[in-house]
């Protein structure tokens, strides 16, 4: 798939290099052309200078084919205005946009743009999320039979007690991210909006958990 990246910093570069190397096509945003010097000789990527935000810079980039937008430049202001540009837009639902001030992720979170905030750990975290399938678990047991790992529940499913999603999954949840904060599970606890699920399970059981989880939850008969 295609792949907009606004920001050629460290973050930015390395991620276009994971992505490359995985057989996506990727551009790549930044306002200064030095920048891509950070890039290796054999980047066979677009190399697009301007302002990230700029909808001809973003034509340019390929946003209207594009499969998913990381916003990783060094400001937060101009990452949130062009993850919304991209999603708002120009209709790509897969966003990313790192934020350097902590205190605005959950403002941004509830408008819909996910954020994170170590080079190699927040390419790390972006993959996890415009890469579902293909990333790697957030921790596996030595053996390599059992991860853990994030998965994402369709819509309707907000509402559910997990307990009752737990039985009709045939899985176990570790814990719930909620706004950037993990939550333990209780017999009460309920699957809300924006909730990041994570799951233990048998590596070749993830398959079938995510496909579950991709649709509607079935009524109980």
């Amino acid at each position: 798939m295609h792949i907009v990246i606004m920001g050629c910093g460290r973050v930015g570069s390395t991620l276009a290099h994971i992505l490359e190397d995985s057989g996506h096509s990727v551009a790549i945003i930044d306002r200064d052309p030095q920048a891509f010097r950070r890039l290796r000789a054999g980047f066979r990527g677009r190399r697009v200078t301007g302002i990230g935000f700029d909808r001809g810079v973003l034509i340019e980039a390929g946003v209207e084919s594009a499969a998913a937008f990381v916003a990783v430049s060094s400001g937060d202001n101009s990452n949130i205005i062009s993850a919304r540009v991209a999603r708002e837009t120009f209709g790509v639902d897969n966003v990313v946009a790192r934020i350097y001030d902590p205190r605005r992720a959950e403002v941004y979170q509830r408008l819909g743009i996910p954020t994170v905030a170590t080079v190699r750990w927040t390419a790390d975290q972006i993959l996890r999320r415009i890469l579902p399938e293909g990333a790697e678990p957030l921790w596996r047991d030595p053996t390599g039979t059992v991860v853990l790992a994030e998965v994402t529940a369709q819509p309707s499913w907000i509402g559910t007690r997990v307990v009752d999603l737990e039985s009709r999954v045939r899985t176990r949840l570790a814990f719930i991210n909620r706004m950037g904060e993990a939550v333990t599970i209780t017999e009460d606890t309920m699957v809300q909006d924006g909730d990041v699920l994570h799951v233990i399970a048998a590596e070749n059981d993830m398959d079938r958990i995510n496909k579950v989880l991709a649709a509607a939850p079935e009524e109980d008969h």
